[in-house]
């Protein structure tokens, strides 16, 4: 919307792709993408429904990820915005979030740590 951010969130106009903010959040979460609707600047949508959709960097700087993996979950959010209709496209691009979030775990080594802990 701004060209631009100066904090932790973006926010992203997706009316150009002929969907609601709503609409958006549930395609892109049945794709393992999670989003908020959000309304933006001068929306003429109700608040509930919304133009936009939110996206906070913390879920993926947390992760490790930098502006290469950004790129890639850029690409992978229009890829479903653009498809919202095509199911094959959705699955695909969630085995691809599942692909990026295995390269990136939450917690680096804990599933080897309970591994032991368990004497597997």
């Amino acid at each position: 919307v701004a060209g631009g951010t100066d904090t932790h969130l973006l926010l992203i106009d997706v009316k150009s792709k002929g969907l609601t903010g709503k609409q958006a959040e549930k395609l892109l979460d049945k794709a393992g993408i999670t989003v908020n609707k959000n309304t933006i600047p001068f929306d003429t949508e109700k608040p509930f429904v919304a133009s936009g959709i939110r996206i906070g960097t913390p879920a993926v700087t947390t992760r490790g990820m930098r502006e290469e993996e950004m790129k890639k979950i850029a690409r992978l959010i229009d890829k479903v915005l653009t498809h919202p209709d095509d199911e094959h496209v959705i699955e695909e691009v969630k085995g691809e979030v599942k692909e990026l979030t295995d390269a990136f775990p939450l917690y680096p080594g804990i599933r080897e740590e309970l591994r032991k802990g368990l004497g597997l």
